[in-house]
């Protein structure tokens, strides 16, 4: 069985990374994003890329920081409201950015790991969400045809895995990160801690190895918080 664990993001990127990826990357907010690889490939210096993900980060962290020293061609994202230099590069023409609901996007990446090129859903009709895609009629109601992300990396952070790839997500931080995982051709993770093989119980295990061929430890993390919100208590 071939080594899955690296000693860095670096190391586990080497001859993955090029210009013009389309990179599924786990993460919403701040909550699950792969902090180490993104750092990595950001200094790589690969440029071009497209990024399939819920969000961007806030302007300095996740993927805001690629949007910062201008390596992101496109995004294809559900909620980009967080991130100034993303709202400036998109209103200048400088970003291209592909909508996508987050129930579809999260779909979408599920259904490219399962090998379906498309499918229908209701979301998003008579919307701009819909223009120029096609329009079926299934029981006298328009569905829109969506297509399936089949990307070339996928970027995940899970709590932890063991040494064959089997990981486990800690709460909310699962969110995108195991559908992007299933579309990456190549899916690379990046985990708190790594336990010996068979301390995991087998019905717990929310990403099968099958699906990891690369892994790194990016501990220990700080608690970002997007927002901090505070308000005085009156005591009587």
């Amino acid at each position: 069985m071939a080594q899955k664990l690296y000693p860095s993001a670096e190391a586990a990127l080497e001859g993955v990374l090029k210009d013009g990826l389309l990179i599924a990357c786990g993460g919403f907010g701040l909550c699950g994003i792969p902090e180490r690889l993104l750092d990595a490939v950001r200094d790589s210096g690969v440029t071009g890329l497209t990024f399939a993900s819920n969000n961007a980060g806030i302007d300095n962290e996740g993927i805001g920081k690629l949007l910062r020293t201008k390596q992101v061609k496109k995004m294809i994202s559900s909620y980009v409201g967080e991130n100034k230099e993303f709202e400036r590069q998109y209103l200048s023409g400088e970003l291209e950015v592909e909508f996508s609901p987050q129930g579809t996007l999260a779909e979408r990446m599920r259904a490219g790991g399962a090998g379906i090129p498309g499918f229908y859903t209701k979301t998003g009709v008579g919307t701009l969400v819909a223009e120029g895609k096609e329009v079926k009629e299934f029981g006298g109601e328009d569905y829109i045809l969506e297509a399936g992300i089949f990307a070339d990396l996928a970027l995940v952070k899970a709590w932890k895995a063991d040494e064959t790839g089997n990981v486990v997500f800690r709460k909310t931080a699962r969110n995108f990160n195991v559908p992007a995982a299933h579309c990456g051709k190549v899916c690379v993770v990046e985990v708190e801690e790594i336990v010996p093989v068979g301390t995991l119980d087998p019905d717990c295990i929310h990403l099968p190895g099958v699906y990891v061929q690369r892994l790194i430890v990016g501990s220990p993390y700080d608690k970002k918080i997007e927002f901090r919100t505070t308000r005085t208590t009156d005591v009587g």
